[in-house]
């Protein structure tokens, strides 16, 4: 009997070892190296890595004269979903979307294709539920279930054969955790059983031009689940994001080969299913009628559109020697150095407050224009006064004490006029050159001059 051979694998970064350690010496990580079971080497055949891209014959050709006309993006039925994916599904494209349990993956995939079939031939695959399962969800949904194709299997090749007869143009694989391939010689959702089968199936469905979905889990500290190769092979990484207790539901791509990165799209889970939100920033300034201190709206650039949201600060007196600081939905660090120069430059000391700031709607902020916003809250809940209702509020602060321009200005003032606000406090950088009819911008180049502006 052969000896079994054995590898050690990093599941984040995909590096091997030949033993365990408990650091990954190539990405840092800790505790992320597993056991997995090598497959013979000769039951993996030369030629299955050929044509990996899509061509099954290799040839140098100039780049003017490909032609990207063979494959036009089609729409997937969500103008939402098309945003994120940079205006369309690209045909051979193997796009992964991930999320939490609950936060409704299989419902939106089951809607795309349900629509998709009426003019497409489409093949959903699943691998955790069984067929009757997936009817009785798309009767309470209450789609067309009279074209759609469906599967139920999680073996790779058995998968792609039975697609080769088939030949659907888009296809979606649920998910790609409880796939395997026969040479692997390892459970189902291994490290290398989830890198092999992902590159089967994309190197597939480049081959034969098929718009491939592939559902991926995340782990408990809300990363995708497997091996970061798995980020590596396929052309669009999406996640799905949003309590499943909760109304909304909002996708960003972290990944996008064919179009913008960091694209937001919003969508509303309902009894029919899920519902895409056109308005967005209409949903997330949903305000009491009440104004309260310690509030004010903010304009976020989210991938190629502005998002208005509320962001809330509560400042209160701490009896605990060190104070807590606590950020929902902004970077704990950012808020950290901002209360440093407000204390600095503002001459407004909080060293013994509790310090709490939340944007509303779950909707996470990762840029600096929410810098000044973020100040102005915290400053409006310590002196307990209220802002206007009408105020909007962007810009970056630097540990000078300075405001900084932000991008798009004009396009956030613009977002900010539709939907009724009257003043604004925004960098001189960002200062429009010719006045905007109901809008009072009030320009301010320091942190000093924003603290007079609110007097």
């Amino acid at each position: 009997m052969a000896k079994r051979k054995t590898a050690f694998v990093c599941s984040d970064c995909g590096a091997e070892f030949p033993r365990w350690q408990g650091q990954c010496t190539e990405c840092k990580a800790w505790n992320t190296i597993s056991e997995f079971v090598v497959s013979p080497a000769k039951t993996v055949a030369r030629g299955n890595f050929a044509g990996y891209a899509g061509q099954t014959t290799s040839q140098v050709q100039v780049l003017s004269d490909i032609n990207v006309e063979d494959l036009p993006r089609f729409s997937s039925g969500f103008k939402e979903l098309d945003r994120v994916l940079g205006g369309g599904i690209v045909p051979g494209s193997a796009i992964l979307i991930g999320g939490s349990p609950g936060a409704g993956k299989s419902t939106l995939l089951l809607q795309v294709m349900c629509k998709q079939a009426a003019s497409k031939s489409a093949l959903y695959v699943t691998g955790e539920e069984s067929l009757q399962q997936v009817a009785m969800r798309a009767k309470r949904l209450g789609l067309p279930d009279d074209k759609l194709m469906m599967l139920a299997e999680t073996n790779v090749e058995l998968i792609c054969d039975l697609a080769l007869k088939q030949k659907p143009q888009i296809m979606v694989i649920d998910s790609i955790q409880v796939m395997h391939v026969s040479d692997v010689q390892s459970a189902p959702g291994s490290v290398s059983q989830v890198r092999e089968s992902a590159a089967y199936l994309t190197r597939f469905a480049k081959q034969n031009h098929i718009a491939m979905f592939l559902v991926g889990h995340v782990t408990k500290d809300g990363s995708l689940a497997g091996p970061k190769v798995l980020e590596h092979c396929i052309d669009c990484s999406m996640m799905l994001e949003g309590e499943s207790d909760g109304r909304f539901r909002t996708l960003r791509s972290h990944k996008n080969r064919f179009g913008a990165v960091n694209e937001l799209g919003v969508f509303g889970m309902t009894e029919k299913g899920i519902k895409e939100v056109g308005n967005p920033s209409a949903i997330f300034l949903n305000r009491n009628e009440n104004q309260a201190p310690g509030s004010v709206v903010m304009v976020i650039w989210e991938g190629t559109r502005p998002l208005l949201v509320e962001i809330q600060a509560l400042v209160d007196y701490s009896p605990l020697n060190n104070p807590r600081r606590v950020a929902v939905g902004l970077e704990q660090n950012r808020l950290a150095m901002l209360l440093a120069v407000m204390h600095r430059h503002g001459n407004v000391q909080m060293n013994d407050q509790d310090v709490f700031v939340n944007v509303v709607g779950g909707v996470k902020v990762g840029e600096t224009a929410a810098d000044l916003a973020l100040l102005v809250a915290m400053i409006s809940s310590f002196r307990n006064r209220t802002l206007p209702r009408d105020l909007i509020v962007f810009g970056e602060v630097g540990l000078a004490g300075e405001i900084r321009p932000v991008p798009n200005g004009s396009e956030r003032l613009s977002e900010a006029v539709k939907h009724g606000f009257k003043r604004a406090i925004v960098p001189k950088a960002n200062a429009p050159k010719q006045p905007i009819e109901g809008l009072k911008v009030i320009p301010v180049t320091k942190l000093s001059e924003a603290l007079e502006a609110l007097e």
